[in-house]
């Protein structure tokens, strides 16, 4: 669907019978993200997935200012009325847990609950800011000259030894997750993490003691950053609870994807 300076590729599952959910995939994931989950919750929920900017097959038109996350925000929420969605649940991983929680903070009354794995606020001083946009320049630049395939390889290689994401590596299904991962252009997500990167989004610490929507965060038991990150946002926001998952890093829904969905359908089942 084009819409404004976006063409999103999504897919939209529906049943009026069953409550709507939007899944939002992270940093180099795409609509294929969450399958197992949506295998498991699929007899109980409708579900819409959308491939970000920079990622997939969603196409951005213009300036690179329409990779950032205020205006895919409002892109997302022009989708949702598109389609004619007036009010839903949401999910979001990583950096689409960033998008998700911003969605909640900025426009409330459009989501019902929200589920944020191993997600942030963001950063909290202008001083972090800085020296995480410097770092994600020099990412973004291994991406830009990835262009062969084993360039790429070697990246998320690389990507995946970083401590949060704990045992992934011995996942017997990681090297599926990666041919996934491969699906992707590298220069399309060195621009997404330019322009909606941890350390250019908008921090949303100060916003959180207004969230007016009930919020489970789940991190993993191996993610030791998202752990303490996630315990410092329960204590600003009245509404949010924290599950920590155990046998698992920053992929929760890919290393246990079981667990995952019994904790989204018993947070989404409880009357608020």
């Amino acid at each position: 669907m084009v819409r404004e300076n976006y063409q999103f590729y999504y897919s939209l599952i529906s049943n009026p019978d069953k409550p709507l959910i939007i899944f939002l995939h992270g940093f180099m994931g795409n609509i294929d993200e969450f399958d197992e989950a949506i295998k498991l919750l699929s007899n109980e929920f409708s579900y819409l997935t959308i491939d970000l900017p920079g990622h997939g097959k969603t196409q951005v038109f213009g300036e690179e200012e329409y990779y950032t996350m205020p205006n895919t925000a409002h892109a997302l929420i022009n989708l949702l009325d598109e389609l004619k969605i007036a009010k839903c649940f949401l999910v979001g991983y990583s950096m689409g847990g960033r998008l998700a929680l911003y969605l909640a903070l900025h426009f409330p009354e459009r989501f019902h609950k929200v589920v944020l794995e191993s997600a942030s606020p963001g950063l909290p001083t202008e001083a972090e800011e800085l020296e995480r946009i410097k770092l994600d320049k020099q990412i973004a630049r291994k991406l830009t000259i990835s262009l062969e395939k084993s360039d790429f390889v070697a990246f998320l290689s690389n990507w995946y030894n970083q401590p949060i994401f704990g045992y992934i590596k011995n996942h017997p299904e990681y090297d599926r997750m990666v041919e996934s991962r491969l699906q992707n252009n590298p220069q399309e997500l060195a621009k997404s993490l330019r322009f909606m990167g941890t350390g250019c989004q908008p921090s949303l610490w100060e916003n959180l003691k207004n969230n007016k929507i009930p919020m489970l965060l789940l991190a993993g038991e191996y993610d030791e950053k998202f752990i303490s990150i996630n315990t410092e946002m329960a204590k600003l926001c009245k509404l949010a609870q924290i599950k920590i998952i155990s046998s698992t890093g920053h992929n929760i829904h890919f290393e246990n994807p079981l667990a995952f969905v019994e904790n989204i359908k018993s947070f989404l089942s409880t009357v608020s």
